[in-house]
């Protein structure tokens, strides 16, 4: 019996750290692609300890913000079932598991090298502050959400060695401000008049605002990225990448509007399409990058 209550716990520690969501940490391996470093082997392995770091932080902001917001996440359809809102795992034991996940990955970037290190630390002040106060904040709750992101995508590049690329920070910046924005889209659509007991800022939010907001994004999205290719450290062949860049914020946008996703990590594990022209982008870009 003490087995088994052992393991229920570990899998709902595990359950947690919210797995699912570890897609989001794929920028961090944006730096090594585009940095021409994919193929030098030290490198791959400062990025992908860098990535596994990053996945231990991102798990503990997850933790801490859970044991916060227990009471509001009882109120969501899906959210309710969680770990700490659905009582499996107590509070307290959820900022115990948070500190240990934190500490873990904060020294993991630290034995890569101080800069990541120092990123990394960056990146928790910036989660926390963003749990705490920002995430009440309208527009600055999904301005602190996109922050969060360029500095997955430059604690890679710290990483690998490189210089940071100003094209990196703003094409990950203006598409994670997009996927910011559907995602509040997502959820004033799905909570309805419930919304606002779940997230108060979302009473700031109407579905049709979000909508010209998401409008803006995807089109400064697929600009910056066209104007990348034309100008950016790498071959003009780039801009044979740009149908992939479009097909794939405009499938996103199409299955938001479905109201089928809304969180990046799960349309991207279960649309094939998506998936597809995801797959094709870093093929033909890598090739571009390594071979032309």
């Amino acid at each position: 019996m003490e087995a088994r209550g052992s393991l229920s716990v570990v899998g709902a520690l595990f359950k947690l750290s919210r797995p699912r969501q570890w897609t989001k940490n794929g920028f961090v391996l944006a730096g090594l692609i585009f940095s021409g470093e994919a193929l030098v082997a030290s490198s791959v392995l400062a990025a992908f300890a860098t990535f596994v770091a990053f996945c231990a932080l991102s798990s503990s902001v997850y933790a801490f913000n859970d044991a916060l917001d227990a009471e509001e996440d009882r109120k969501h359809p899906e959210k309710r079932n969680r770990p700490v809102a659905s009582g499996l795992v107590s509070p307290p034991a959820a900022l115990v598991f948070a500190l240990g996940l934190a500490a873990a990955g904060i020294a993991v970037c630290f034995v890569v090298n101080v800069l990541v290190g120092l990123t990394a630390v960056t990146y928790l002040l910036l989660q926390v502050v963003y749990t705490l106060y920002l995430k009440h904040m309208v527009i600055l709750d999904v301005m602190s959400i996109s922050g969060g992101f360029v500095l997955r995508a430059t604690a890679g590049v710290a990483a690998v060695g490189s210089p940071v690329s100003p094209w990196l920070i703003i094409c990950t910046g203006l598409l994670t401000l997009f996927l910011g924005f559907s995602k509040r889209r997502h959820e004033l659509a799905a909570l309805g008049d419930g919304a606002v007991t779940h997230r108060k800022n979302l009473q700031e939010y109407t579905v049709p605002l979000l909508d010209e907001m998401m409008n803006i994004m995807l089109a400064a999205t697929i600009i910056a990225y066209s104007i990348y290719t034309l100008f950016g450290e790498h071959s003009e062949y780039m801009m044979a990448t740009i149908p992939f860049v479009v097909y794939g914020v405009f499938r996103y946008m199409l299955l938001v509007h479905r109201d089928t996703g809304g969180n990046p990590d799960t349309l991207l594990l279960q649309d094939r399409p998506l998936q597809v022209s995801i797959a094709l982008f870093l093929v033909v870009a890598m090739a571009v990058i390594y071979f032309v």
